[in-house]
């Protein structure tokens, strides 16, 4: 079986054109892993690739929601699962690309929760907790019982935080001292674009610049009046919150791009803490899109 390659690593470091280019030298399709670009609408403020930038390529899991619904890490994980299965078995190579790393993650690791059994009873309470409170007060109530395990596991991955709030509930332990841990589901090669901060942030700076002259206040000024409401999950990406706090006290839209940049900044940094734990990363050095490709291929080919 050809194993998976994976293009990750910080927002605004050119994942998608990297990862078309190494798709073209290796036959592939390429799998989206980025927790935005599922919605149907959203496209400016998540800079989703053109058909243009798809250049022929296939791409998976873009445009598979309606961004009045909610999708869950377990609805990305079933639908990301069966394209790479359908990609393999086409005889091709699975390219999983994108910056939100727990989705990265749900794809190529099965997460073990030990031998403690369900209890349907914890898990409707705390569902219902979601409902009436929302998943970042979920995810609180774990970080205050069971910190490690909060670090590891995102709000949006309600599933799996109901499983270790479970847990702590039904036995007095905490998750992260259960025998569990991640099975690996495929064999793979990940790669990030390992930019200098300041060049990084230059770039996020550019993008940010970018997309409010392409019409993000449009777009989400577009979304609203559609009918999705203003706390529907889509809404909470960065770039979309705060054009949405934006439009509502009719502040400075100078201010405004300066706040999408530093909170693009600071989810960065998030994203380059996940990436440098991960396994079987390589670090590129920036250079010309096609020279990075042929080093990724022949990393991939020789791994």
């Amino acid at each position: 079986m050809k194993k998976l390659l994976c293009v990750g690593g910080a927002t605004a470091t050119g994942k998608t054109p990297l990862a078309v280019a190494c798709a073209k030298l290796l036959d592939g399709e390429v799998v989206s892993s980025d927790a935005l670009l599922v919605y149907r609408g959203l496209n400016i403020g998540t800079a989703k690739p053109t058909v243009t930038e798809m250049d022929g390529v296939v791409h998976h899991l873009i445009d598979v929601c309606d961004p009045k619904e909610n999708f869950s890490v377990s609805d990305y994980e079933n639908l990301a699962i069966s394209a790479v299965n359908d990609i393999l078995a086409r005889g091709k190579v699975p390219i999983l690309c994108g910056g939100t790393a727990f989705y990265m993650n749900a794809v190529l690791f099965k997460s073990s929760f030990g031998n403690v059994p369900a209890n349907e009873e914890i898990r409707k309470k705390y569902e219902l907790l979601v409902k009436e409170e929302g998943r970042e007060s979920l995810h609180e109530r774990l970080r205050a019982i069971d910190p490690e395990s909060a670090e590891k596991l995102h709000f949006n991955d309600v599933k799996r935080v109901i499983r270790a709030l479970e847990i702590f509930e039904s036995t007095g332990c905490k998750k992260s001292a259960q025998n569990d841990g991640e099975a690996p589901r495929f064999s793979y090669l990940a790669v990030a674009v390992d930019y200098q901060r300041d060049e990084l942030y230059r770039r996020i700076e550019q993008r940010v610049d970018e997309m409010m002259s392409n019409g993000l206040i449009e777009e989400v000024q577009g979304l609203l009046e559609s009918g999705i409401p203003e706390h529907a999950q889509c809404m909470q990406g960065i770039g979309y919150k705060e054009v949405v706090e934006n439009l509502k006290t009719g502040g400075n839209l100078s201010t405004l791009s300066d706040i999408i940049k530093k909170n693009t900044r600071n989810y960065a940094k998030r994203q380059l803490t996940f990436f440098k734990k991960m396994k079987n990363l390589c670090w590129i050095t920036p250079k010309e899109i096609k020279e990075m490709a042929r080093e990724t291929v022949e990393l991939y080919e020789r791994d």
